[in-house]
């Protein structure tokens, strides 16, 4: 079955046509008190069976909903590199070969826009598009995570037949940023790719770094932001991986946008514990307050992208307590549910790349290995 062609990507969380009703409205849809956490270390009872489903749900989202590059637009698929990786097929004119190889190699698809910049390579935003890119620096930032890894600086990149590299992209990114400009998969990029304390001067004639711009995205509304604030989470949340990893002295305070961003994400974490509904899915108001939907694709594309978040944020003790296996379960459930009908391709490819980021860290074995 394949993947909806030309769906609606996310937007602010008030213009999903899914969206319907809130919790007020919902039957059942209390929050569920947590269950006691498990000694430390331990594994939930249903871990094994849970990462059986986990891989054929992977699988089935890879191998059954085979993207076309004459249905499909570069949102779509851009999405599907980046729950997979490079080696998501494509199918196109006749043949099937990676999507990547086919965007980067300067294949035709609807939405693909790049132009040679006055530093580097320009990706245009065509906001409100369903097959374009919808935000700033959305490409670099999905291809900077995409699958268990992402993808190299030095990855050739063709444009206008000429050849640039990723770096190309990611030196306008670099570039263009400025204060009050949404910089959510910007972020994601610049923590990718650059250390975490690089600075450089940007268009503005100012000086940035990557606190500057942590400090920015924190402090940005989340109720307005794309997909209920789940992308800004994301990005503050690999941000501040980072920096802690970097750190010469772990146990010193915060201060700064990284106090602002543990702020931020401790806040949204809490929020979505509190909000979950008691068959272990996450609100379809994300972070604003609990609610439900009888859409079933509501659910998914909240929970998946919730889920996501999550599994980036949390440290393992975390990951493994019981109200995320919960989660985790309802979100295979979901997938499992729908896996004979068209979904919506943000939703979908969000909860597979949280579900494999969990794989990886939870069950036995680590990544799934047979997703060819």
């Amino acid at each position: 079955m394949f993947a909806r062609p030309f769906s609606t990507p996310c937007r602010r969380p008030h213009r999903y046509f899914w969206l319907v009703a809130g919790c007020a409205a919902m039957a059942g849809c209390g929050v569920a008190p947590p269950p006691a956490a498990p000694p430390p270390g331990a594994l939930s009872p249903a871990t094994e069976p849970l990462c059986s489903r986990i891989a054929a749900v992977v699988n089935h989202a890879r191998n059954a909903r085979r993207l076309d590059a004459a249905v499909h637009g570069a949102w779509q698929v851009v999405h599907g590199i980046l729950a997979f990786g490079p080696d998501f097929p494509l199918a196109h004119e006749g043949s099937v070969s990676p999507a990547l190889e086919y965007l980067l190699g300067g294949g035709r698809i609807t939405g693909w826009q790049l132009r040679p910049g006055d530093h580097g390579v320009v990706a245009v935003v065509e906001e409100g598009s369903t097959t374009g890119q919808g935000h700033p620096d959305q490409w670099l930032g999905y291809l900077s995570q995409c699958g268990l890894g992402g993808i190299p600086l030095d990855t050739k990149l063709v444009v206008a037949g000429r050849d640039f590299t990723l770096a190309d992209l990611l030196a306008q990114a670099k570039h263009d940023i400025r204060s009050g400009r949404e910089a959510t998969w910007t972020l994601m990029a610049l923590t990718a790719y650059l250390p975490p304390d690089a600075s450089w001067k940007a268009s503005d004639g100012s000086t940035w770094t990557i606190e500057r711009v942590v400090h920015m995205e924190a402090d940005a509304d989340l109720s307005s932001s794309a997909c209920g604030g789940a992308h800004r989470l994301t990005g503050l949340a690999l941000a501040l991986a980072a920096h802690r990893k970097a750190r010469a002295n772990p146990a010193a305070p915060l201060t700064g946008g990284w106090a602002a961003a543990a702020d931020r994400l401790a806040d949204a974490i809490d929020r979505a514990r509190a909000f979950q509904q008691a068959d272990g899915s996450f609100s379809t108001h994300f972070f604003d307050r609990p609610g439900t939907s009888p859409d079933v694709f509501a659910r998914l594309g909240a929970t998946g992208h919730i889920f996501e978040v999550l599994t980036i944020a949390l440290d393992d003790k975390d990951l493994a307590a019981p109200w995320v296996t919960r989660a985790a379960e309802r979100l295979v459930t979901l997938l499992e549910q729908t896996d004979d009908v068209d979904v919506e391709c943000g939703g979908l490819y969000h909860a597979i790349h949280g579900l494999m980021l969990y794989n990886e860290r939870t069950c036995p074995g680590g990544p799934i290995a047979s997703i060819r």
